[in-house]
Parts: C-alpha cells; structure tokens; sequence
C-alpha cells in the first residue's frame, strides 16, 4: 500500500513541470520582447516591414504576450497545487486533470512550437517528457501498489 501522505516520483515530476511552467509564465511576463528573431524569420520580415509595424503594434503585443505569460504562471501554479494535493494522494480525477490540462497546455504548446520550428521546441518538448514521466510514473505507483 502507498503511504499517500508523502512525495511520490510522480507527484514530484508534476510539481517540477508546474515550476517550469511558471517560469515560462515570467519569462513572458517580465523579459519576452514584443518579436523574436524567430517570429522574424518564421513571419519572413525585413527591416523595413518591421519599421512598418509600428510601435502601437509592438505595444500590443507586449500585452498579448503579459496575458499569455499570466496564463502560463496560473497553469503552473495549478500544477504545483494539484501535485501537492490530489494527486499526491492518489484522488482519481487528479490523473484526469493532470492528463487533460497537460495535453492542452504543454501539448499545445510543443506542438505549436514544433510547427512554427521554434528555438525552442526542443526545450519544450523535455518540458513535455517530464509532464508524460509524471504521469508514467503514478501508472507505474498505482501498478506496484495492486
């Protein structure tokens, strides 16, 4: 029988895929600029169609980009929540959460970032393993306590 008091692997992995994602939440909160060189490559930009963009716009998605980035921090936090609670003690909707909110977040995203060809996907994409290690990880506790 689990003691389900205590960490799991599983419910530390989710707790660790929640601060990742949290800090995916700051980095666009805080530092992300409005274009990076690869929304520039992939839009296929100059630097006169840049110039033409026009500050408004820049303003604009520097705003896009604070909600986004609120987003992820809340995604994040509700992560680390439900890995602290539910699913560390083995609640069965946790599980359905964590599948469900995980493959519209993370899966969302690493699947957008690949199609884009991102920087970072491949980051993302490790960010993606650890959230599936999760939820391999209470399979495999549940499998070993039957």
């Amino acid at each position: 029988m689990l003691d389900k008091s205590k960490w799991s692997p599983s419910a530390v992995l989710m707790a660790m895929t929640g601060i990742i994602v949290v800090c995916i939440g700051v980095y666009f909160v805080l530092f992300r600029p409005p274009m990076l060189p690869e929304d520039v490559r992939y839009l296929q930009l100059t630097d006169a169609d840049l110039s033409a963009l026009g500050q408004r716009l820049r303003d604009w998605l520097g705003y896009v980009f604070v909600v986004l980035g609120g987003f992820a921090m809340a995604t994040g936090i509700l992560m680390i929540t439900l890995a602290a609670t539910a699913f560390r003690s083995r609640e069965p909707i946790a599980v359905f959460g964590s599948i469900l909110g995980g493959a519209a977040s993370i899966g969302t995203m690493t699947a957008v970032n690949f199609a884009i060809n991102s920087d970072f996907r491949w980051a993302l994409l490790a960010l993606f393993a650890l959230w599936a290690a999760s939820l391999i990880a209470y399979w495999l506790e549940g499998a070993k306590a039957r």
